[in-house]
């Protein structure tokens, strides 16, 4: 920390550079300053101990509301108008250790800041412990104990001789040369974990519930802790290659929601659904990717972009060709493929495994595409020997090979289902290939795909199939699987791919540096380890438990968990490789923001150094009357674009901010491209009504 050359005396009120109208009011927070406004109607109080705390609540002018958990705080509330009476009498009690104020952060007036009465300290590292306990004494705290893992840092404690709150002596100790970082102890309320408004989020068991009919501890994939970190980036795409996408449902709406839409089956860019039978796309790209717009359903990444493409319907050399170099040329970032070959032992040609190579491995500029893959519904290895019996018609018998080709390529993610119960999916392919499974219904074993006509009936399950189906979009109206815009029972490993194939998305938003094969192992070594003990109903074997390598060919690695996963992917995030040079560049034109408008403002900075970029940050001054309504963009010279700022700043109406590696990991898809050319900020205004101006924005490289 910066110290000033000549600073104030100590025993001045403005020794730590906060004016003393504002040193109560500003909390000190993981190096911020963050402004405190006092509750009118509830303060605290800290008993001497836990024996008086009943008299204490007895007591005080005051109502007793509750206590704060392992704090051993109590709030009161009280009249506004008597709460400093009553907080004096509470100072004058000689069974209250410490008395002090409620507060909320005056950004976010919802959320309540309980005071504690210990600080946490850290010294220079010059500052030796009879120095730092005669700074601690002159301030009335005492020491309690050392902060494991940072050097000189204490916790320390109010005692009787302390004349201001934590809050205020913070704020001094902080203009004391020998002190680096002084922060209060506060509480705050835990939060629940987010859940979107989104009218049938209800029904989609399968990302978050709390138990209920059908529905065993921990069947879910715990998106609700995932989305506290990442609810997806739209520079994160994800393209569904299926029968046909309704791009009409609202659930696929939003600005840069869709990417690049392709059809092969038409050979044209609108890849709508022909007929009610080419629903099964749309069904699933509800599942990856399905907007949150507090209607309809969300999506595993809702904000993500999709990328929807019609397939030929067919499997040949120059469809799958296409199809994975359409998704790599235009930036996709995972791939979901819930298909396979209608045959039992079908391998991939050379170009057909080339193709999936060259996703894997060239995508994204060099650090691959995600593909991930359904493992199949016929309750048969992904490759395998079965000795078939009582086939219809003896369709199957004998010892029988499978080989689902797409599901054994080694670039592959393979998704086996599970049961809203905790169990294998009846009707699930399973085998060594597998990588992970994912929520899906439950259902006898039926054909291994059934989208391309070619339907043959398995030998029959007499046994009962319990489990909830998939809630996802369908087609608009009367057409889809269900009479309106959404199905209740949709599944198969058609729809664990998807699910899969969302965590991924978020998993790149959290760390978007992360390779294909990287991404494959977090969400191996992140899944939860759930146990099917039962034997196969039609098969008779028990694969439903775990190697010694920690898997099992019913489930892979486990079930996918979307929090576990996108916190590995957090704590695997490297810097970038430290700048010889620094660009700094600014744009103080002031524009104003056209209202409702999908094409917005652009502002340009053009960079004439051609030096590779290894640092960025950008820097936005905005005065909006709702900055709710805003997306910022950055667009590098070479086309890409990543999205600064979404939809979330609500009804701030001041807007400055940098941007950097750190706070905004999207800006690390720019690095190591030439800073020469036009670099282009724009801002769109997505709802009518409130206006604005982009003032100046600032672009600073570091090559």
């Amino acid at each position: 920390m910066t110290r000033s050359p000549n600073p104030v005396p100590e025993d001045s009120p403005q020794s730590s550079g906060i004016p003393e109208t504002s040193v109560g009011l500003l909390l000190q927070r993981g190096g911020e300053e963050l402004a405190l406004v006092k509750v009118g109607d509830r303060f605290t109080v800290h008993p001497t101990s836990p024996e008086v705390a009943a008299e204490v609540e007895q007591a005080l002018p005051a109502q007793c509301h509750r206590r704060i958990p392992r704090t051993q705080l109590i709030e009161f509330t009280v009249a506004p108008e008597q709460r400093d009476e009553a907080m004096q009498a509470a100072r004058e009690h000689e069974g209250v250790a410490f008395a002090s104020h409620v507060y909320q952060l005056r950004d976010n007036p919802q959320t309540l800041v309980y005071v504690s009465d210990q600080l946490t300290v850290q010294f220079i590292p010059e500052a030796d412990e009879e120095s730092i306990r005669a700074i601690a004494a002159e301030c009335g705290l005492q020491l309690v104990k050392p902060v494991a893992g940072i050097p000189n840092t204490f916790v320390l404690q109010l005692t009787r001789d302390a004349e201001e709150n934590p809050v205020k002596i913070a704020n001094r100790l902080m203009g004391r040369n020998e002190v680096v970082i002084a922060e209060p102890e506060i509480a705050i309320p835990q939060q629940p974990s987010y859940r979107p408004k989104d009218s049938l989020y209800y029904q989609q068991w399968y990302l978050n519930h709390s138990g209920g009919s059908l529905l065993a501890p921990g069947s879910h994939i715990d998106v609700e802790k995932a989305w506290d970190i990442t609810k997806g980036n739209r520079s994160i795409v994800v393209a569904i290659a299926d029968d046909a996408i309704d791009l009409n449902h609202p659930d696929f709406q939003g600005p840069g929601k869709i990417v690049a839409p392709k059809d092969f089956k038409d050979q044209d860019l609108l890849p709508l659904p022909a007929s009610s039978d080419e629903s099964h796309g749309t069904a699933c790209a509800g599942i990856a990717v399905a907007e949150e717009n507090g209607k309809g359903i969300v999506g595993v990444a809702p904000g993500c972009a999709l990328m929807p493409i019609r397939t030929s319907g067919f499997l040949d050399d120059d469809s799958i060709e296409q199809l994975f170099d359409w998704a790599i040329q235009n930036n996709a970032s995972v791939i979901s493929c819930s298909w396979g070959p209608a045959a039992v032992y079908f391998p991939l040609s050379l170009r057909q495994r080339a193709a999936l190579t060259r996703a894997a491995t060239t995508g994204r500029q060099g650090k691959g595409c995600v593909v991930v893959f359904a493992a199949g519904n016929a309750n048969r290895p992904v490759s395998g020997t079965v000795f078939e019996r009582n086939w219809p018609d003896n369709l199957l018998r004998g010892p029988t090979n499978w080989l689902g080709g797409f599901t054994v390529h080694p670039d592959v993610i393979t998704v086996s289902a599970c049961t809203s119960l905790g169990k294998k999916s009846a009707y699930s392919n399973w085998g060594t290939n597998v990588s992970v499974c994912a929520p899906s219904n439950n259902a006898p074993p039926g054909m291994w795909f059934e989208k391309t006509g070619y339907i043959a009936t398995a030998p029959e399950v007499n046994v009962d199939t319990p489990g909830l189906g998939m809630f996802s979009a369908d087609l608009l109206g009367t057409l889809g699987y269900d009479t309106g815009d959404f199905v209740s029972n949709f599944g198969g490993t058609s729809s664990a791919c998807p699910v899969v194939a969302g965590v991924a998305a978020l998993v790149l938003s959290a760390n978007p540096d992360l390779t294909a094969q990287e991404v494959k192992r977090i969400l191996q070594d992140s899944a939860d380890k759930i146990v099917d003990r039962d034997s196969d109903p039609q098969l008779g074997m028990r694969l439903g438990t775990y190697d010694t390598n920690g898997y099992s060919q019913w489930f892979g690695y486990g079930k996918v968990n979307a929090f576990k996963a996108v916190q590995a992917a957090q704590q695997l995030k490297v810097k970038a490789t430290p700048a010889a040079q620094v660009l700094k560049k600014r744009n103080d034109m002031s524009l104003a923001i056209p209202d409702d408008n999908p094409n917005g403002i652009t502002s340009v900075i053009r960079i004439t150094e051609s030096a590779s970029v290894q640092e960025i940050q950008v820097s936005v001054n905005i005065e909006h009357n709702f900055l709710g309504d805003l997306e910022v963009t950055l667009k590098s010279p070479n086309g890409q674009s990543v999205l600064l700022q979404n939809r979330t700043l609500g009804v701030k109406t001041q807007l400055s901010k940098t941007y950097s590696l750190e706070t905004t990991p999207a800006l690390k898809q720019l690095l190591n491209q030439s800073a020469a050319g036009v670099w282009q900020l724009q801002v769109v205004d997505c709802s009518p009504t409130d206006t604005g101006t982009l003032k100046s924005w600032e672009l600073i490289l570091g090559v």
